[in-house]
């Protein structure tokens, strides 16, 4: 479904990924791991649109996507849930959701409302709060909901427990087995690798820029250098 090769992002002068290859399936979670500054979430940004490309290929369905504009990219299917959840503070938790679903028409959205409603209870209780009085957990179920709210064959997350209470991590790890379980395919980028590395079906480690380790989420778990580097043993 996502077939990304030889890629190469950049801040203005300074290249930060270089040259990397990965691919995600139909149906799978694959999840990119390693230290902060590895490039993990410029990766994602030039996916979705929101950094150009310095070189390499970015394919969706089988069709380039590389440095086309991030509207034209949500379009065909890939929604990204952002680092840092960036709710819109001044709108409801209702009004952020139908926003996810800007490229549908209005009338449809209800039985998608309703079952983001089902998956996230809370959301349901607060549906008329201002997003930006929740907390950071819920926030980031809202962030989530809004993204799902696209009907996406691709929902890209970034580092959706940043900042979140250690209480409400695993609400995020069993909400992104329920979204897999539904058949989306995702893209995930974690800060907690164990989490990752028991959601994901295959992950890759990057680091500077580039890949260095690639496996299943098991093969990887059991690996000493990433034991030793992301999971304290």
């Amino acid at each position: 479904m996502l077939d990304v090769k030889d890629l190469r992002v950049g801040y203005g002068p300074a290249q930060v990924v270089h040259g990397v290859s990965f691919q995600v399936g139909a149906g799978e979670c694959v999840s990119l791991i390693g230290p902060n500054g590895a490039g993990k979430s410029t990766i994602l940004k030039a996916i979705c649109g929101l950094l150009p490309i310095l070189g390499g290929a970015i394919r969706f369905d089988g069709q380039d996507i590389a440095n086309q504009p991030g509207y034209r990219i949500a379009e065909r299917g890939i929604a990204m849930c952002p680092e840092g959840r960036q709710v819109f503070p001044e709108m409801t938790v209702l009004e952020n959701l139908r926003l996810g679903g800007y490229t549908r028409r209005r009338s449809d959205l209800r039985p998608d409302l309703d079952e983001m409603m089902q998956m996230f209870p809370r959301l349901r209780e607060r549906a008329k709060q201002l997003a930006g009085t929740l907390s950071g957990g819920e926030q980031e179920m809202v962030a989530i909901a809004r993204a799902l709210m696209a009907r996406p064959k691709l929902c890209i997350f970034d580092e959706p427990s940043l900042g979140i209470a250690p209480r409400v991590v695993d609400e995020i790890e069993d909400t992104l087995r329920r979204i897999k379980a539904t058949g989306v395919t995702i893209l995930l980028v974690e800060q907690s690798v164990s989490m990752a590395l028991r959601v994901a079906d295959r992950a890759y480690v990057l680091e500077a820029g580039q890949i260095v380790l690639q496996g299943s989420s098991a093969e990887l778990a059991d690996n000493a250098s990433v034991q030793n580097a992301y999971l304290g043993h």
